[in-house]
């Protein structure tokens, strides 16, 4: 007996289907799945004039219970809409498909709330937009695709949903990437100690100058096709900005509550549109645990021989705690909170670490602290995540280590630099944007070269000074960093600061109202701040070559000789570099790697002023002191009481 093929549902869609495939193959059909199915279906179909969820929702508990491959085809306001093809053995299902073409859609939230509203409907209404001439082309697309898959060739929608325009008969097809949290298919592994082991292997670069491991040209042959879809892509849109000095591209980066716009910043907008695809991936694996179920829930008390302490990576003061508008209560030892496992480099072991540290967006509700996407970093290799990681760390302590002690930093003569490509970027900057470029070498007691960037206004409109930072083994890609930051915030901080600066003036004399990341940028856009940074921009400061500033870094083919150098810096010096492997399956797929990188002792980058992060990080009082910028340790009633410029 040759192959079965199951057909359930009502309607046009469902007779047209069934007219054209009996005449080929044996075909059972049911009206719906009250009986269950019959045995020996080879494959199945389930089809309707409408979009009913809660039959979908069945057809997966049931197909996946009896181990039988699927697709449906079910019309939706005017749009047939046909897959994706399940197996019931592998991850991706018909609800990873209906979240994915939800929350990509932007009108995510109408069309989750009328997904609820049909999942409770118990009989199914026609489409007021279907036509029997769409409905027929539908049904000639779903007989191919059984044709496809009783012959044993790869299916078309295969991880793939085809939509149809009933009126114009524009046909499309889009990627669906398997919800590594769907209820249904997930296949996550449970996080334990022995998965978080890491043993560094050999990351080759494309140069040595290049401290990435994979070319440009591969990874464009995925980044779009996989991630980038206007209809159920990860992200789901893009845009050039043509009036920034350097080519600049924002994708837009779908969630439930909201759109959110991710940048590439290169010299050409092929390169910053997969750039910008690449911020992404890397705000999506860091958002929540996508490649592993946590499974410790228990508190530091318990778990201290094994845990991460979380005063170490700074936690708030009582005083912010006791506020009524501080989102966060102190973490009790005796709480239970949700842990991860990460890696050690310094203990070389794995180690627990709070959930709400390891992964940004989990915020408030039982959080203790504001944690950032600081340290989060993506690579083609475990290896330049890692490497990427830390500098990102590495860039923000800087910063912060700076800004807090009042560092009178040495100027950098740019010139000195003798790169002419960088020369060129500052003479573009100026020109294009109206901004002079400041440097300075930020570098702490570490010695990776770290940079503190000022774009001051040569305009009369506008921002006055914009900050940024950079941190690289090679100084002057650390710098380019750093103007690719600033130059991408010129125009638009420019347009806004002119239309809210009297909201900003209400900041320079309340740091309380400074509550969000562009209020700490924006407030230095203020000529009255600019006295605040008067320690760095004292014309009678120290100045450096690059040949003064920075030692000379031996080159390696290998990107972990690089790493390996880094942390064995770091064991020197006793710092802790621990690493929670963040990589999602929709990354890993392609061979990226996402990770977070905590440095303990190391100050975390935080935006609002009534939740800075400085109880229990000593080293911002004694680095000062080791670097002979101050006689003596400081105190924390030293540190700078203003809020931070960094953007």
């Amino acid at each position: 007996m040759g192959a079965r093929v199951l057909i359930v549902g009502e309607g046009l869609v469902a007779d047209c289907v069934y007219e054209k495939v009996h005449m080929h193959y044996p075909v059972v059909r049911q009206a719906d799945f009250e009986k269950g199915i019959p045995k020996d279906i080879n494959f199945a179909v389930v089809l309707h004039d409408a979009w009913n969820p809660s039959i979908h929702y069945q057809a997966e508990e049931i197909m996946r219970s009896c181990g039988t491959p699927w697709i449906r085809g079910f019309i939706s306001f005017g749009e047939g809409v046909i897959g994706p093809f399940v197996q019931p053995d592998k991850p991706g299902c018909s609800q990873c498909a209906d979240v994915r073409r939800l929350i990509a859609g932007y009108d995510r939230k109408e069309m989750w709330t009328l997904q609820q509203r049909f999942a409770s409907q118990e009989e199914i209404q026609c489409d007021a937009w279907a036509s029997r001439t769409g409905i027929l082309q539908m049904s000639a697309f779903i007989e191919k695709e059984i044709q496809l898959v009783l012959e044993g060739d790869r299916s078309s929608l295969d991880e793939k949903l085809f939509l149809l325009n009933l009126k114009t008969l524009k046909s499309s097809s889009h990627i669906i990437l398997p919800d590594p949290l769907c209820s249904l298919c997930s296949q996550l592994p449970e996080d334990s100690a022995k998965a978080a082991e890491i043993t560094l292997q050999s990351s080759p670069k494309i140069s040595e100058d290049n401290y990435r491991c994979r070319p440009i040209s591969e990874l464009k042959t995925f980044l779009v096709k996989d991630y980038l879809d206007y209809r159920t892509g990860l992200m789901n849109g893009k845009r050039h900005d043509y009036v920034l000095p350097f080519a600049d591209v924002v994708v837009n980066m779908p969630l439930f509550a909201g759109d959110e716009g991710v940048a590439g910043r290169t010299h050409s907008y092929e390169a910053s549109e997969l750039t910008s695809i690449l911020e992404g991936l890397e705000r999506y694996c860091g958002i929540q645990p996508h490649g592993k179920r946590t499974a410790v829930h228990d508190s530091y008390q318990n778990l201290k021989d094994k845990a991460l302490n979380p005063i170490e990576v700074g936690i708030h003061a009582e005083k912010q705690y006791s506020q009524p508008d501080c989102p966060f209560k102190p973490l009790s030892p005796n709480r239970p909170i949700n842990w991860v496992w990460g890696y050690s480099f310094l203990q070389k072991q794995s180690i627990l670490v709070p959930e709400l540290l390891a992964y940004y967006s989990l915020g408030c509700g039982d959080g203790f602290v504001y944690e950032t996407s600081n340290g989060c970093a993506l690579g083609g290799s475990l290896e330049e995540a890692i490497f990427h990681g830390i500098l990102e760390v590495v860039e923000r302590d800087s910063f912060l280590i700076t800004w807090y002690a009042q560092l009178s930093l040495p100027r950098l003569d740019i010139r000195s630099a003798c790169d002419k490509e960088l020369q060129l970027m500052v003479d573009r900057v100026r020109s294009v944007a109206g901004y002079d470029l400041h440097f300075f070498n930020s570098t702490m007691e570490h010695g990776i070269p770290s940079i503190w960037a000022i774009a001051k206004n040569r305009k009369e409109t506008g921002m006055n000074l914009i900050c940024a930072a950079g941190a690289h083994p090679d100084p002057i890609k650390a710098v380019k960093s750093a103007i690719h930051e600033l130059a991408g915030m010129m125009p638009s901080f420019d347009g806004n600061f002119e239309a809210n600066r009297k909201n900003y003036e209400k900041l320079l004399h309340d740091s309380s109202l400074v509550k969000y990341m562009e209020h700490h940028g924006m407030l230095y856009g203020l000529p009255q701040a600019e006295e605040r940074l008067q320690f760095l921009l004292d014309e009678n400061g120290s100045s450096q070559t690059f040949e003064e500033a920075f030692t000379p870094q031996k080159q390696s083919a290998d990107l972990t000789n690089d790493l390996h150098d880094i942390l064995e810096k770091f064991r020197e010096l006793n710092l802790e570099v621990i690493v929670v492997d963040q990589t999602a399956p929709a990354i890993k797929r392609n061979g990226l790697y996402c990770v977070k990188v905590l440095i303990p002792g190391m100050l975390p980058m935080t935006f609002g002023h009534h939740l800075t992060r400085l109880e229990g990080l000593e080293r911002v009082l004694r680095v000062p002191v080791e670097l002979g910028y101050k006689k003596q340790l400081l105190t924390l009633e030293e540190l700078n009481p203003h809020p931070h410029p960094f953007p």
